[in-house]
Order: structure tokens, then C-alpha cells, then sequence
């Protein structure tokens, strides 16, 4: 495996990283591979394990004998660079000893809604959330409870934001995810025959009340505004959580979690 001593904040290599890192979802139109931040030895190795693409590996000097951990392919770059540098394009207040930069999966629709052995795929489409914590436990749930995958419409933070990574514990590397328009997204459900609801705090007909063990998509809305109108009236009906507690409502990746469950424990009892 090449091998690489740093000692410039200029390195090319550490301003990719640090621009992958900052921007993930940053449009790359020089052709070349569209390349994400990972931080962590155990995101490292999640990346691994599910076969993607490890284009470089930046390890603090010192830290060298983690690299033993790895299966690294022998095409990866390894950069070695002392800690204040590595320090200096990471994101985390206490920032680990090793970072790489990975090829993301490139998923399909086929991925999502054509696999033959999945007659009845669980969908969700997230609307507008914004905060990358929430992304990162919304995905994290949506494998656990064996969804098919996760639209994101406009709005939506990336999933590659470093904070949404490390939320999902390696599922953003596993589970397909496809970014589109409202209008693309609904036909797309429409044609694979998918029921839509969208998830809503009012009037609406409880999780334990609809049938979710068919071919379904869920709508989960803004972390404050819910739902956008426009593409709540694409659905074909409306879903809430009863919540016998004086709030409001619940916060999006939570409430995704609940509705998740719930079609999972609907699911297991078919």
C-alpha cells in the first residue's frame, strides 16, 4: 500500500478530506469519483465491511498500529500526518486518530423498489430534515426494522454529512438511499404499486389503525413544519402516533423509529 508522509495543511490529500468532510454534498463535475469523509476506525471498518471503495486512509503519527485493524485493499493510499494536522480538517470535538475518504455506493431504483425477493418494500421519504442527527437515526432504524430504503427530497440534509455518518453506526454505507424530486419519487411509488402516507400531528388515522404490511411509503416531514402541503396531497392518506402526553409532537427520527416498528411488528405477525 502506497505510503505517504505529510507535514503541509496545503496537502491535496488533507484538503479533499477536509472539503469532504465540510461539504458533502458539494456537485463534483471534473469526472472524477464523487469521494465522502469518514472518521473513526469503526466507521472504517463498517465502510469496509460493506465493500465500498477505500480511496485513502490518513492515520495521526503515533497512531500507526491501527492500521493492523484493517483488511485495506491494496490500492489505498495511506497518509501519515502528525495529529494537530489530521485535528485540523476533522469535525468532531474530539477528533480520532484516522479518517479516510471512501467511494459512496451508487444506488438505483432498482436497488430500492426491484428486488424480487422483497414483494412488499417499506419505503421512507423524508421531506425536508435538516438536522444530520436526525438523518443518521432515521437510517440507523430503517435497516434495523428492515426497510428497503430511504428517498430524500430537496431540503434534506446530505447523508453524508459527518454527523448523519456517524448517527447511522455504518447504515449509510448499507442501505439504499436515492435523493430525487417530490413529483419523480411519487410516480416512481406509484408504479411500483406502493400505498404513500404521510405523517401528520392532527387528524389522521393511528399507526396501529392502517395496515402496513404491504408495499408502503412513509412521509416524514420538516423537523418543524411537518410535511410539506403540496406533497402531503400526493399521498394516498395520512398517519399519526397517538401521544397520550401533553406535547406537541415528536421529533422526526423518533417518530420515524415508532412508525418503523410498527410495520415491522405488523410485518412478523403476517
Amino acid at each position: 500500500m502506497p505510503l505517504r508522509i505529510v507535514q503541509s495543511k496545503q496537502n491535496a490529500r488533507l484538503k479533499q478530506l477536509r472539503k469532504a468532510l465540510a461539504n458533502p454534498a458539494r456537485d463534483l463535475r471534473s469526472g472524477a469519483p464523487h469521494l465522502a469523509g469518514i472518521e473513526g476506525p469503526n466507521l472504517l471498518q463498517e465502510a469496509l465491511r460493506a465493500g465500498l471503495v477505500v480511496d485513502c486512509v490518513f492515520v495521526a503519527q503515533g497512531a500507526e498500529r491501527l492500521l493492523d485493524s484493517f483488511k485495506l485493499p491494496p490500492q489505498a493510499e495511506i497518509v501519515l500526518l502528525p495529529s494537530e494536522l489530521l485535528d485540523s480538517a476533522l469535525t468532531t470535538e474530539s477528533p480520532q486518530p484516522i479518517a479516510a475518504l471512501v467511494e459512496p455506493p451508487e444506488w438505483t431504483w432498482d436497488n430500492l423498489l426491484g428486488d424480487p425477493q422483497n414483494s412488499a418494500p417499506l419505503v421512507l421519504v423524508l421531506a425536508g430534515i435538516q438536522d444530520p442527527g436526525n438523518l443518521g437515526t432515521i437510517l440507523r432504524s430503517a435497516e434495523a426494522f428492515g426497510a428497503a430504503g430511504i428517498l430524500t427530497l430537496p431540503g434534506t440534509v446530505s447523508a453524508w454529512n459527518p454527523k448523519a455518518v456517524r448517527a447511522s453506526a455504518g447504515s449509510v454505507f448499507r442501505l439504499p438511499l436515492i435523493a430525487a424530486s417530490a413529483i419523480d419519487s411519487i410516480a416512481r411509488l406509484r408504479e411500483a404499486r406502493l400505498r404513500i402516507f404521510a405523517t401528520t400531528v392532527g387528524a389522521a388515522e393511528p399507526a396501529d389503525h392502517i395496515d402496513l404490511t404491504g408495499p408502503v411509503a412513509l412521509l416524514i416531514g420538516n423537523e418543524g413544519n411537518g410535511v410539506p402541503k403540496p406533497i402531503s396531497a400526493m399521498a394516498d392518506g395520512t398517519i399519526t402516533i397517538p401521544c397520550p402526553g401533553p406535547v406537541e409532537s415528536l421529533n422526526a427520527a423518533i417518530a420515524a423509529s415508532i412508525l418503523l416498528y410498527e410495520a415491522s411488528r405488523q410485518r412478523g405477525h403476517r
